[in-house]
C-alpha cells in the first residue's frame, strides 16, 4: 500500500486506513477522535465497548502506523461497520452522520416499495457528475442487465462474493481480454471506490451488456447449476461479446478497447485508443 493511501483526511482530522480483504478498514480510535472531544480516544473506546460489548464483533485487529512510526495492531472497521460505530457514539459531532444515515435508510425503504425511485436517484447522480445523457441511458440499462444476471446466478447456487467476482472476470476476459482488475489498471483507476463501468466508453458499456445478457440467456438455456457450469456459460457469453467486438473493429478499422476514463468521457482529455 502506498503511503499516500494510508490516510484519509476528514475536516482536518487524519483517519488511518488499510486495504484488507478487498476493502478499506479504518482506525476506530481515529474515528472516535474525529467525532468526540475526548483527550484519550483509546480510553473512550474501552468505555464504549464496555457499554456495548457487541461492538467488539465488528472490529478487526490490523497493523497501522502508530505515533512512533512503527506498525502496531489497532481496532479497525470497514465502511459498513464504521457507520455502525458512529451510531453508538453519543456526541453532537456524530449527529449529522446519524441524520444522514436515517435519511439514507428511509430512501432505501422508498426504493424497495418503488424501484423506479432508485433508478431516478442513480440517474441524478450521474447527471450531477457531468455524464452525457446518452451514456447515462446505457449505464442504467447495463445496471438492469447486470442485476438480472446476478439474480440468475444466485438461484443457481452462487452465493460467495469471490465467486461472483470470478464469474464476472470470466466474461470480461472473454470479451476484452482483461479481468476487471486489469482493465481498471489499464484505465489508470484506483482500486477503492471506482467502478470500472463508470469509466467505460459507449462501446465498452454496450459490449459489457452483450456479454452479460448472453451469459444470462445461455445460463438459462443450459440450465447451468453450480459454479463450474455457470463459469462455462460465462465464458460462452463473453465469447459472443468478443466476436461482436472483433467484427465491429474489423469494419471500423480500429479497436474499441480504450484507456480513457471519466475525464476523457467528459471531453477533458484527448481520447486514446490502443491496438488489440
Amino acid at each position: 500500500m502506498d503511503s499516500k493511501d494510508a490516510l484519509v483526511v476528514f475536516e482536518g482530522t487524519k483517519i488511518r486506513r488499510i486495504w484488507h480483504d478487498d476493502e478499506w478498514f479504518y482506525s476506530v480510535s481515529d474515528i472516535i477522535a474525529l467525532l468526540t472531544d475526548s483527550k484519550d480516544e483509546l480510553a473512550y473506546w474501552r468505555k464504549l465497548k464496555q457499554r456495548e460489548p457487541q461492538l467488539v464483533t465488528i472490529c478487526h485487529g490490523l497493523k497501522l502506523p502508530a505515533a512512533d512510526g512503527k506498525l502496531r495492531y489497532a481496532d479497525c472497521v470497514n465502511t459498513r461497520n464504521a457507520f455502525r460505530l458512529i451510531q453508538s457514539v453519543p456526541s453532537p459531532k456524530a449527529e449529522p452522520f446519524k441524520q444522514w444515515l436515517a435519511k439514507v435508510g428511509y430512501e432505501r425503504i422508498q426504493e424497495i416499495e418503488n424501484p423506479e425511485l432508485a433508478q431516478d436517484r442513480v440517474k441524478e447522480y450521474y447527471e450531477l457528475k457531468g455524464y452525457p445523457q446518452e451514456w447515462i441511458d446505457k449505464r442504467l440499462r447495463g445496471i438492469a442487465i447486470r442485476q438480472d444476471l446476478t439474480d440468475e446466478w444466485e438461484t443457481r447456487g452462487i452465493q460467495e462474493k469471490k465467486d461472483f467476482a470470478i464469474l464476472t472476470n470470466e466474461i470480461s476476459k472473454a470479451t476484452f481480454g482483461k479481468t476487471v482488475g486489469e482493465y481498471k489498471k489499464f484505465k489508470g483507476l484506483e482500486r477503492d471506490g471506482q467502478n470500472l463501468r463508470d469509466h467505460m466508453t459507449d462501446w465498452e458499456l454496450i459490449l459489457t451488456m452483450v456479454g452479460e445478457k448472453a451469459t444470462t440467456d445461455i445460463t438459462i438455456s443450459k440450465d447451468s447449476q453450480g459454479f463450474n457450469e455457470c463459469r462455462d456459460s460465462a465464458v460462452d457469453g463473453g465469447t459472443i461479446a468478443k466476436n461482436t467486438r472483433k467484427e465491429l473493429e474489423q469494419k471500423i478499422g480500429k479497436t474499441v478497447i480504450s484507456n480513457e476514463n471519466y475525464l476523457n468521457l467528459t471531453g477533458k482529455k484527448q481520447r486514446k485508443l490502443i491496438k488489440d
